[in-house]
């Protein structure tokens, strides 16, 4: 009797540690259509919840903003107002793609702001390096650069979705990765969730379906996004061994 006492009472404990390690990280992507084509949040906890990985994610984007917008609510942004009435465990910063270049202070000042203050509110902060223009692929090389810089000197971690762009399209010139000049195809963004399921997770993506599903308001099924086997292979490989620095469990 004393050893069926014992096997429950390690059970117990067994499901509660797997409980604890379960607990739900809750994940707000701020940006604009960089962030939201084809529902890549979404994409992401459908990753997540497809591999059993308790992960949440919720956006505050509009279309075209840059993070001084976000900042001041202008534009009908309401970062500000998720940050102050909302807990999370990771808040991923992306400002507008033109920004590094174009308007390098107030990219600098604002992704400044928004870091101290995602921090005060005990959140960790992430910088989102976005990509190039399918026209211009030189713009890459600003880009990663200046997150790289920034990232140092605040001591955060950034996404390397540019270079990690970058590395597709040399290996496979083939793919359409982009929906225009500058918004990605659905098989970009499926590329862009692997790269951040497997930053905010550290997990493999190996077993990531090809098909991505959630519910609708109803309960429904609903799908996301359809990739070719071939093409979901050949991501996931990439994203698997591309030396991405990864977030630590706490």
């Amino acid at each position: 009797m004393r050893n069926i006492h014992i096997h429950i009472l390690s059970l117990l404990i067994s499901i509660l540690g797997y409980a604890q390690d379960q607990e739900t990280k809750e994940v707000l992507f701020v940006g604009n259509s960089f962030t939201y084509f084809w529902n890549m949040p979404q994409m992401v906890e459908a990753m997540a919840k497809d591999q059993d990985v308790a992960l949440y994610t919720d956006q505050s984007t509009v279309g075209g903003s840059n993070l001084e917008q976000h900042w001041k609510s202008e534009k009908g942004t309401t970062t500000r107002n998720h940050l102050e009435k909302e807990s999370w465990d990771y808040v991923i910063l992306q400002d507008h793609s033109m920004s590094t270049i174009d308007a390098e202070k107030r990219w600098k000042e604002y992704n400044q702001k928004f870091v101290k203050l995602v921090r005060d509110k005990g959140a960790q902060p992430i910088l989102f390096s976005s990509w190039a223009y399918k026209s211009n692929p030189l713009m890459q090389t600003k880009i990663t650069e200046s997150y790289q810089d920034l990232a140092e000197h605040l001591g955060t971690k950034f996404v390397p979705m540019g270079s990690v762009l970058a590395l597709a399209r040399e290996k496979r010139p083939d793919l359409d990765l982009f929906f225009d000049d500058k918004h990605f195809s659905p098989i970009g963004s499926y590329l862009e969730a692997l790269v951040f399921y497997k930053f905010l997770t550290g997990k493999s993506v190996m077993s990531i379906p090809n098909r991505l599903t959630t519910l609708d308001a109803e309960g429904h099924k609903m799908y996301l996004n359809f990739i070719l086997p071939t093409t979901g292979d050949f991501l996931r490989q990439l994203v698997e061994e591309y030396p991405m620095e990864t977030l630590k469990p706490e």
